[in-house]
């Protein structure tokens, strides 16, 4: 039977979206609600399976669709579970088998930043080119492969995660196990945590960069820094996979200063004295996520 229409899921830490597309791509349906990742593993599927039931509701009669769900974290194909999910209460839970067991039917499951990644480099920023990295720059730090328009998984679904490759031992711990992380360092939580400890004063990442804009010198010393990290971690992933482009997602990636110190200092670290490697930002944004998430659905 073919499908028409497409349902897609965005498992966020504080929300969860559902959309329907149509034969053509477009969103005819939309709902958010909260994630109730503080009440555990059994809330969040059942706030799942609420959600995908009054989704469909909104479907033609008679209508097949299929369904596809982002989550923030990726399944592990010997096991079957959650793995590397910065909502914790999913890890080593099998997430996927239970969402069908509840549905009576299949699903897609993906990793959210390849799902941003798949829809950016189809139909947004990244369009017309061949092999993308995607990055999600936001409370955590995520990637995503897309080749050729389908997401490059790896044998181990961790391929594009490389907001948890170790680049300062002497750094912040991260939730992982090891410490000075990419995700301590340019995520909005890392950067944050860093300003507190060294300077005392609890501020979130867009007063930082407020105040780096206006000259406060705490401020100034906390931006520079994120900016040098920022383009150490991606100039060193450009000269390992050499992508054709990278997209920008994430709230992180509406900082305009990404696009112009912040590319200069990537050229500075990549591998290469004339690293041309366009850095765009996105073009769906925070739809991204969904828009891929129901393009990797399956059918009943």
């Amino acid at each position: 039977m073919k499908v028409h229409f497409k349902i897609g899921i965005d498992l966020g830490g504080t929300k969860t979206e559902a959309v329907i597309l149509d034969r053509s791509g477009r969103v005819v349906h939309r709902r958010r609600i909260a994630t109730p990742a503080g009440e555990g593993y059994d809330a969040i599927c059942a706030a799942l399976y609420t959600l995908v039931h009054d989704t469909m509701r909104h479907l033609p009669a008679g209508q097949p669709c299929s369904i596809g769900i982002g989550i923030p974290g990726s399944v592990d194909a010997e096991t079957g579970c959650v793995q590397n999910a910065n909502t914790t209460c999913l890890i080593g839970k099998p997430l996927q088998r239970d969402l069908e067991h509840m549905l009576e039917r299949r699903i897609g499951m993906e990793n959210d930043a390849n799902c941003f990644t798949l829809a950016e480099s189809r139909c947004g920023a990244a369009q017309g080119y061949s092999f993308v990295f995607g990055v999600i720059m936001g409370t955590g730090c995520g990637g995503g492969i897309c080749i050729d328009g389908r997401v490059r998984r790896g044998s181990h679904a961790i391929a594009g995660e490389w907001g948890h490759v170790s680049v300062d031992p002497c750094g912040q711990d991260c939730y992982c196990g090891n410490r000075g992380c990419v995700e301590t360092k340019i995520s909005g939580s890392g950067v944050e945590a860093a300003f507190l400890k060294k300077h005392g004063r609890n501020l979130r990442m867009h007063e930082i960069a407020a105040g780096y804009r206006a000259g406060d010198p705490p401020c100034c010393s906390a931006f520079e820094q994120f900016l040098d990290d920022f383009g150490r971690c991606l100039g060193g992933l450009i000269s390992i996979l050499d992508p054709d482009a990278v997209v920008l997602g994430g709230g992180l990636s509406n900082i305009d200063e990404l696009y112009t110190p912040g590319v200069e200092r990537v050229r500075q670290y990549a591998f290469h004295r004339r690293m041309h490697t366009p850095i765009l930002k996105n073009r769906l944004g925070d739809s991204a996520g969904v828009i891929g998430a129901a393009w990797i659905g399956v059918p009943a």
